[in-house]
């Protein structure tokens, strides 16, 4: 399966998204900190780009990258954006131009998950920080009960899945992209559902 649409491009968030989101935020916001006059690129930002537009007047700036972006994002001055494929479309952000990258969500639904986590690092300053964050295998069990049992979860989310991620599934791709090992910092989180990483750019 190939997506064609944004995430809450076709509907809107159901309660266990809206309750992934939140926990997801808590995390995210811990572990971009500051944030504060970087430049920050959220890569599958959705369709209405709403994490990446909660860091905008406090960024320096913000850029968004999914297949599909709303005509209220694309019309906002203030944001970037870039509406393509992934991972094609990081080939048009420069080397070294982002200090605070957002990978929320977005590695699990790619083929050429290699090639994506070697452009977060490319684009990535000295000294700059990627918050990648994806579904577990233990997250399967509950993700696929939801979506394809409960009818509580977008099917067609999870049917767009190509794998799933517990950290030592995910540590050696980003040291395979350029991040040392002491620059990562990678584990469960959200009940063990997920799995996120922190990686600096060193």
């Amino acid at each position: 399966m190939t997506r064609d649409t944004s995430f809450g491009q076709d509907r809107p968030p159901t309660i266990v998204d809206r309750f992934g989101i939140w926990l997801s935020a808590r995390c995210l916001e811990a572990a971009l900190r500051p944030v504060d006059s970087t430049r920050l690129l959220d890569i599958g930002a959705g369709f209405h780009a709403a994490t990446a537009r909660r860091f905008v007047g406090r960024a320096a700036s913000v850029a968004v990258i999914d297949l599909s972006l709303s005509d209220a994002v694309k019309a906002d001055p203030t944001i970037e954006t870039i509406e393509g494929r992934l991972p094609e479309t990081l080939d048009a952000v420069a080397d070294g131009s982002i200090d605070r990258v957002i990978f929320n969500n977005v590695l699990e639904h790619l083929w050429e998950r290699q090639r994506a986590l070697d452009a977060v690092y490319r684009v990535l300053a000295p000294g700059g920080i990627a918050f990648i964050n994806v579904p577990s295998w233990c997250g399967k069990i509950a993700l696929e009960f939801s979506a394809f049992k409960l009818g509580l979860s977008p099917a067609e989310e999870m049917d767009d899945h190509k794998t799933y991620f517990d950290p030592r599934d995910l540590w050696p791709l980003l040291v395979l992209a350029g991040f040392k090992p002491s620059a990562i910092t990678c584990r469960r989180h959200k009940f063990g559902l997920n799995t996120f990483a922190v990686c600096r750019k060193t």
